[in-house]
């Protein structure tokens, strides 16, 4: 009955918070304000109220301030958003969100995160098209919780496997669609990395498309987990067409179901594109390819300011946000 009863209470908190996204980033346009004169002078005071705003929703010990800070932070996002020109302003001071833009410049994708009180993570976004007068974006609900096999499924931008976003590729020619490389916390023992795909069905997103061969099966999107103390590598290499990752792996064989005591084998693996496909490739000699080590990628764990260790102990600290790709 305590389980029901919890699930249920999740499930409405879980409502009441997509009622939010939804009401406050509607799908439809929004007829946008024409008059230019003050426009500068209004990205950059909604700009310094998201980064106080975001400080306190990943810093705050207090996991209703933080949840309360991130109600004002989307109501002043989309307040900003709304303003002609919007697209083209990059908030650059507001570290806690990942914001991305398409190779094609047809849209970009803002994401972010929020950490509850167990050390687990909700994940918040939108897309916001490259529309010109007029403002349209697309909420992204996450889903997760409710998500049975992930790595072959099909989701909406209401049904959205959480992630925060740090690189964006276009594949494809006929059917063009694009890569999103992703951070995804998980819980106070693991971390999660994804490769998810991205493409535009009757002019609204789609999550997952069957692109990724290997290990004798294709799948919609590919899903690393391990060791939250762990560092892992995931980037992509233009040059070779390929997106290249540690393997992954326990540090003993008897250990191979407990995904908290997996990292880095000094290996690496990628996917290679190749007709449109990504296919596996094993063991890859790193010393011909350019070390990169993902610089401009946004970790939530690095920037916040209390170890696992307190969130154990059921302290609710929160990251702050710094710009490293790196290993995560």
């Amino acid at each position: 009955m305590l389980f029901i009863s919890f699930q249920k209470h999740f499930k409405l908190k879980h409502k009441l918070g997509t009622l939010l996204l939804l009401t406050l980033l509607k799908v439809t346009a929004f007829a946008q304000n024409t008059n230019p004169s003050n426009h500068q002078i209004q990205f950059k005071n909604y700009e310094d109220s998201l980064k106080t705003l975001g400080f306190t929703l990943v810093n705050n010990e207090n996991d209703l301030e933080r949840k309360n800070a991130n109600y004002h932070f989307i109501k002043t996002l989309v307040n900003a958003l709304k303003i002609p020109g919007s697209y083209h302003y990059n908030f650059d001071s507001v570290k806690t969100v990942s914001l991305i833009y398409a190779p094609d410049n047809q849209f970009r994708i803002f994401t972010w995160n929020v950490m509850n009180e167990d050390g687990s993570y909700r994940y918040y976004g939108t897309i916001q098209l490259n529309t010109g007068s007029t403002l349209k974006m697309f909420p992204l609900t996450d889903y997760t919780p409710f998500v049975k096999n992930p790595e072959d499924s099909t989701f909406t931008a209401q049904t959205w496997l959480g992630a925060q976003y740090y690189k964006i590729i276009k594949a494809g020619t006929e059917n063009p669609y694009y890569i999103l490389l992703g951070w995804k916390g998980n819980t106070v023992k693991t971390t999660k990395k994804l490769i998810e795909v991205l493409s535009f069905k009757n002019n609204a997103p789609v999550f997952g498309l069957p692109v990724f061969d290997g290990n004798q099966k294709t799948q919609k999107r590919v899903i690393f987990e391990y060791s939250r103390q762990a560092s892992m590598l995931l980037r992509f290499v233009p040059e070779k067409q390929m997106i290249v990752f540690d393997h992954l792996a326990p540090r003993d064989p008897k250990l191979k179901a407990d995904f908290s005591f997996y990292g880095p084998d000094l290996s690496y693996d990628g996917y290679q594109l190749k007709n449109g496909k990504w296919g596996f490739v094993q063991n890859l000699d790193m010393r011909n390819i350019p070390e990169d080590r993902d610089e401009a990628y946004v970790d939530p764990r690095k920037q916040r300011q209390d170890s696992v260790a307190n969130v154990k102990k059921k302290t609710t600290s929160s990251f702050s946000i710094k710009n490293i790709h790196k290993k995560s």
